[in-house]
């Protein structure tokens, strides 16, 4: 039987060893959609920049070569000329949360270690406020370290980002306390 699958060689994807993660990546996947959108043409995000799908920022990250190549797009000129696909979009978007989550734990190891709800809250953090960001959130992730989910949770409030996301992050922060949406 022939798959109508592309099988592609994975060595040096950003998901090689890749950390077994408890919360469901179809599920966060469509919260990521909620909460950023999904835009198949290129747009420029609130601070400026240029932006596709689900958030993927084409300055910083852009698009490699290898996901043109799976989308079959011969180049960004046809990216910025034509758009991409919803499941292209869904593909980056994947990608991304791949990435993340290596990113993630490897400065906070912490993360595999916690149920499924806690991880997707701060893997949406990450998603929305990038990894070095949320790193900076001391107290919350000594709280985190010491399973003081209220004290996160206060940390996670009393916070910049708490101020702009608004309702956004007192549904993560009240789950963060409760270890349920």
């Amino acid at each position: 039987i022939m798959s109508i699958f592309k099988m592609e060689n994975t060595a040096n994807h950003p998901w090689e060893g890749q950390k077994i993660m408890k919360y469901n990546e179809s599920h966060f996947l469509d919260k990521l959609i909620e909460h950023e959108g999904m835009v198949l043409t290129v747009y420029q995000d609130t601070l400026g920049i240029d932006t596709i799908g689900i958030g993927r920022n084409l300055k910083d990250r852009g698009i490699s070569k290898e996901e043109l190549d799976y989308m079959d797009i011969p180049n960004m000129d046809v990216v910025y000329e034509h758009g991409i696909t919803e499941a292209d979009a869904r593909y980056l978007a994947l990608n991304d949360i791949k990435i993340v989550e290596n990113e993630l734990c490897k400065v906070h190891e912490c993360v595999e270690d916690l149920d499924a709800v806690r991880q997707l809250i701060l893997m949406d953090m990450a998603f929305n406020m990038g990894v070095p960001r949320l790193c900076k959130f001391k107290k919350m992730w000594n709280a985190i370290y010491e399973h003081n989910f209220e004290a996160a949770s206060f940390e996670m409030m009393d916070s910049r980002w708490a101020r702009q996301v608004g309702n956004r992050a007192k549904k993560l922060s009240d789950a963060m306390r409760t270890g349920e949406f």
